[in-house]
């Protein structure tokens, strides 16, 4: 069994108000390459800096080798630190960039007395063992013989050469790795992905990388950790995590996908772009489900001969292959191939059982906690909105004085009735108009599936989500009106907590 060199716990991290990291849990096995992925802003580099000790957890546990490491400083955690700006000394060069850490270094050694006692001294390293380490720091990252070069005439990818190799001299248990490769070109970026891998393997250490490139995460990790929010998403290999993406955010981020809405029609049987698949997973019959095709499991065919038929709309050369969109009714379906087509061309399209990944659909609906107002309004989701409060109770209507009246007769003041409310996401659109709806927030999240978007627009003020459905195209960051019609807005009483009913 593999040992568990860090363990998070629980662990949440507040900045002031603003919640970064949200009760994140997981373990990292000695000797892993782990990597933590996600867009910015996701939380990867708080959570290496709170395993580093330069950010402390606001709640839950950090563990090294099972003992809480959380309130340890820095220095005292076998752990280095690589960052994406390489932090180099310009004035020393490459030999005294590497020994710097050395020579501030203390060892203790044990030496025996005259009369045979052992006894121990905190002693700083000799020169010849400082030289003897960074020799073998500049072996590993292949710069033998730049002992004496200065740090200006090093490339971007021999700087951070000299990084990690800084960073491996103390030989710590644990190496970070702060997007390292972000400053560089692509080519020296693929370069250094591959030195990275035979690095770890020659090293044995633990690696934690984080970044928000995906074919760095495929390439190199062992493992990885897929973010979003401050909530972990999925953790998993990179071929786990490629071909069973958890939900629609990781089939996203992850490579190129299909997405569509289908419906379980039988066991290994799904419907989606109108026709019925085979497939591998089994879910509940007649159960809703988000269903993932990756574009090189589409096939081309004869139009007689696939499941699905359509045009090609588009046919755009990527180098290794062909990225082939097809109008399927009204559906788009993106396919990866190294064989080409012509636009307009009528083609047929299959796809094999184990190509198709069905997931329980994150989001089906909008539900919040409201409160109704003495205008018969209900507040929610940081807005206010017009609705028909005489849901809250069968058959009852509104008098003159607008006071709700039973079917009994009786008459009640709902100001402040707490209220269960519930949206669609279909009954949800938005506007570039400011103040036309309830709300305003933030478009956060895009999600094409197959024939509409799925967005998620974010209020500023309690970070309220409105998840929709819409054929519109909009762009991430925009500054929106939310608008929900009157008719739209489910409302149904909350349940008294048993000490009122006491």
């Amino acid at each position: 069994m593999a040992e568990h060199i860090i363990e998070l716990k629980g662990v949440t991290k507040y900045f002031g108000e603003d919640l970064i990291i949200d009760n994140m849990s997981f373990f990292v096995n000695k000797g892993e390459f782990i990597t933590f992925l996600g867009p910015s802003g996701c939380g990867k580099t708080t959570t290496l800096r709170m395993i580093a000790g330069f950010d402390l957890p606001s709640s839950g546990q950090i563990l090294l080798h099972g003992e809480d490491i959380s309130s340890l400083p820095p220095n005292k955690r076998p752990i280095n630190t690589v960052f994406q700006r390489y932090a180099l000394f310009p004035h020393l060069n490459v030999y005294e960039n590497i020994a710097f850490g050395l020579k501030c270094k203390r060892v203790i050694n044990t030496y025996r007395n005259a009369k045979g006692e052992e006894y121990t001294k905190r002693e700083r390293l000799t020169k010849k063992e400082i030289a003897a380490k960074v020799k073998k720091a500049l072996e590993i990252v292949d710069l033998e013989g730049f002992e004496k070069r200065s740090i200006s005439t090093l490339s971007g990818g021999q700087q951070q050469r000299v990084a990690i190799a800084r960073a491996i001299v103390n030989e710590p248990e644990i190496l970070l790795l702060d997007e390292p490769l972000g400053a560089l070109d692509l080519k020296m970026r693929k370069e250094m992905q591959i030195e990275l891998k035979k690095m770890h393997d020659r090293l044995g250490i633990t690696f934690i990388y984080v970044t928000h490139d995906q074919e760095e995460a495929l390439t190199m990790s062992d493992t990885i950790v897929v973010m979003s929010d401050g909530v972990v998403q999925q953790i998993g290999t990179p071929t786990k995590i490629y071909n069973e993406p958890a939900n629609t955010f990781v089939a996203d981020f992850i490579g190129e996908s299909n997405i569509f809405t289908g419906t379980v029609v039988g066991k290994h049987r799904v419907r989606f772009c109108g026709k019925t698949f085979e497939c591998v997973d089994d879910f509940e019959q007649n159960e809703l489900v988000d269903v993932v095709v990756r574009p090189e499991d589409v096939k081309m065919c004869a139009p007689s001969e696939g499941t699905l038929k359509g045009e090609v709309i588009s046919v755009v050369f990527k180098g290794i292959h062909y990225e082939i969109t097809v109008q399927v009714g009204k559906y788009e379906v993106v396919i990866q191939s190294t064989e080409s087509r012509q636009v307009g061309e009528t083609i047929g399209l299959s796809v094999a059982p184990d190509g198709i990944h069905l997931m329980k659909p994150k989001y089906t609906t909008n539900v919040f906690d409201g409160v109704i107002t003495k205008h018969n309004t209900v507040r929610f989701g940081d807005g206010e909105w017009e609705c028909d409060v005489t849901q809250l109770y069968p058959e009852s209507h509104l008098d003159e004085e607008e006071y709700l009246i039973t079917k009994e007769g009786e008459k009640i003041d709902l100001t402040d009735t707490e209220v269960r409310v519930e949206v669609g996401l279909n009954d949800i659109t938005i506007s570039d108009e400011a103040d036309v709806g309830g709300v305003m927030g933030h478009i956060i999240s895009i999600i094409y599936k197959g024939d509409h978007y799925r967005l998620i627009v974010r209020t500023e003020e309690n970070e309220e989500d409105y998840v929709f459905a819409t054929e519109d195209l909009w762009n991430e960051e925009d500054y929106v009106s939310v608008i929900i019609p009157k008719d739209k807005i489910l409302l149904s009483l909350k349940p008294k907590a048993k000490e009122d009913e006491a």
